[in-house]
């Protein structure tokens, strides 16, 4: 099961940061279980938001060319506030540094009028299935497609891809 994370992308820095936000609502899957008579979006799924919306800022620095973006360490993780059903969770990426294939980040992800219910740095590695599998270029190509087409679903510029 995959989960989307980022609704709508507000505001992109190309190279320097990205806002983008989470509505919850009560229709979100996982929310039957965590908790059935006190629904919060588990923490985390909040910090797969802070993931999602930083693999964006990532993307758009390489230009789509990788089509798998993913966690490689997440380091002073905080978490405040809870994010309940109706509630909207800003998620505000940094880019850091940029060393080869790891991407490092400043991140926070705020409710109501700024309170923070997550806060952290985060790594991210970027790569193709290719660069394992050379059989899979294929599915590289699907991939990094599908991914364009989403970016422009939750508020990206097709002029920037």
């Amino acid at each position: 099961m995959k989960f989307h994370l980022i609704d709508r992308i507000e505001q992109i820095e190309p190279g320097k940061r990205l806002v983008g936000i989470k509505a919850l609502s009560l229709a979100e899957e996982y929310l039957g279980d965590h908790f059935p008579v006190f629904p919060v979006m588990p923490g985390v799924l909040m910090l797969e938001a802070l993931v999602q919306a930083a693999a964006w800022l990532v993307r758009l620095e390489q230009n789509f060319s990788k089509s798998m973006v993913v966690l490689s360490a997440a380091r002073n993780v905080r978490y405040g506030n809870f994010v309940a059903p109706g509630g909207i969770l800003r998620v505000e990426v940094e880019l850091l540094k940029t060393e080869g294939d790891i991407t490092k980040f400043k991140c926070i992800g705020t409710v109501g009028d700024g309170q923070t219910a997550v806060q952290g740095r985060i790594e991210l590695k970027s790569f193709n299935v290719a660069d394992f599998f050379a059989p899979a270029a294929a599915a590289d190509e699907r991939i990094i497609a599908q991914l364009k087409e989403g970016f422009k679903l939750i508020g990206g510029s097709e002029a920037i891809i």
